[in-house]
């Protein structure tokens, strides 16, 4: 598969032009990347515009992951969303507030685009959860909530696979929003391998009508490099508008570094993936099978993360992992989350599991799950938001209204929303993972 974005940039390099143009370090080397990194010159194309190496490029990838449109993101998933949200927005009836059904374990970006759309939200609450990050929505659950509504949201919005590895069942929740004409959409940041996986579990091609993607997080692309997919049959026409969707919440200086290495990626997956990820995930397989033998439990569905729940277990784990010179994704008290792919040597698998090799017998501690506590909204997502807020110490905070979401990245999963009454159920949570200051409206 060709990679024109990264020829033109390589003959550019090679034709000795003199850089009279942006960016201001000119090609001379800092990082060492600099000669790279180039701006919208004669023949780069644009990326919110494209008609050359670009659109060339894009062409390719929906190629390969099988849609009515890809295009790419410079800002990971977090400019999909809001693009996305955007789109189905457009076609809301804007006669009622409009609103989204989702998935309680949404990412603070999709509160922000929420914000930014004046768009309201209700909540899809798991059943039984052990983490904010987890919410896994089923068929039934879904139909439940969408006959109690008074009115249509104008998308359903789902985050899966979720932090820990999680994976709701995309095929039968399609069902459900085609039978009610809504559109699905999918934050899939996790997952833009699933589609090569040996049996394709990628969103889009199990009935997703939009899902963003983090190329960048299992996909040898450099940070910040993402995907927005339509799916094929694109019935609601949104690959007419998704190039503005995408300019509206993305800079007007996307990196040509992260194009580039998604035009490469393109190759890569052509070429090798499909072989490479089905030998990363037997190594995973294994993995979790020998973890699964030292006592600890792996909850994660996904084939190429492993999820180790440390629930009721008095085991300092981060610094046993810190020790033998493993750095994790995410961990919290009670989880500890690894993300592996094709890249990671067999010295990675290996030193995983000498961590656990020498760990004791295991006993567990009765322990509870979570409850996201329901909340009550007293103001719009966009009024919090755009309202003056001050910071407090979260044991201060019972009964004041959520201004922006005060939560790391990662997880990055608010635990109260703008708008949000807190209260003392939401303060425990804080507590429990850390938080100790808030931003409350004023």
């Amino acid at each position: 598969m060709n990679t024109p974005i990264y020829d033109f940039v390589q003959n550019y390099i090679k034709s000795n032009t003199a850089r009279l143009h942006m960016p201001g370090h000119k090609g001379v080397s800092f990082l060492g990347c600099e000669a790279l990194d180039i701006t919208e010159i004669k023949g780069a194309d644009e990326l919110y515009a494209p008609t050359g190496i670009i659109r060339e490029s894009e062409e390719n990838a929906t190629h390969l992951f099988g849609t009515a449109k890809t295009v790419y993101s410079a800002g990971g998933s977090s400019q999909s969303i809001n693009a996305m949200l955007y789109l189905a927005y457009l076609r809301a009836d804007k006669t009622r507030r409009p609103y989204v059904l989702a998935g309680r374990n949404a990412h603070k970006s999709f509160i922000y685009a929420l914000a930014k759309l004046d768009a309201d939200v209700k909540w899809l609450y798991p059943e039984n959860s052990g983490s904010i990050c987890s919410c896994i929505v089923t068929a039934e659950m879904l139909e439940k909530s969408l006959k109690e509504m008074e009115y249509k949201p104008f998308a359903v919005y789902i985050t899966s696979p979720d932090y820990l590895g999680g994976m709701s069942n995309i095929e039968s929740l399609a069902k459900v929003c085609r039978n009610y004409s809504i559109p699905l959409l999918v934050d899939n940041a996790h997952g833009s391998y699933l589609k090569f996986c040996e049996k394709d579990m990628h969103p889009i091609s199990l009935g997703a009508d939009m899902c963003c993607d983090s190329a960048h997080k299992t996909l040898p692309v450099l940070t910040g490099g993402g995907y927005l997919h339509i799916a094929k049959d694109d019935k609601y026409g949104f690959s007419q508008n998704v190039i503005n969707a995408m300019a509206i919440f993305g800079s007007t200086s996307p990196s040509y570094l992260i194009l580039q290495s998604l035009d490469l990626c393109n190759r890569y997956i052509d070429k090798k993936i499909r072989n490479d990820i089905e030998n990363c995930a037997e190594k995973v397989a294994e993995l979790k099978c020998f973890i699964n033998s030292k006592g600890l439990s792996i909850i994660s569905a996904e084939p190429l993360k492993l999820t180790i729940d440390f629930r009721g277990i008095n085991l300092d784990f981060k610094c046993i992992l810190r020790e033998n010179r493993i750095e994790f994704e995410y961990a919290d008290d009670d989880f500890a989350v690894f993300m592996f792919t094709p890249q990671n040597s067999q010295e990675d698998f290996d030193k995983l599991k000498k961590a656990f090799e020498n760990v004791g017998e295991i006993n567990k501690d009765n322990y509870q799950n979570i409850e996201f506590p329901e909340s009550e909204q007293v103001m719009t997502i966009r009024q919090a938001v755009f309202t003056e807020s001050e910071k407090i110490d979260v044991e201060n905070a019972t009964d004041r209204v959520c201004a922006s979401p005060t939560v790391s990245c990662p997880p990055a999963i608010p635990i109260t929303v703008s708008g949000e009454r807190i209260t003392e159920k939401h303060i425990e949570l804080f507590k429990k993972y850390k938080i100790e200051k808030i931003l409350v409206v004023k």
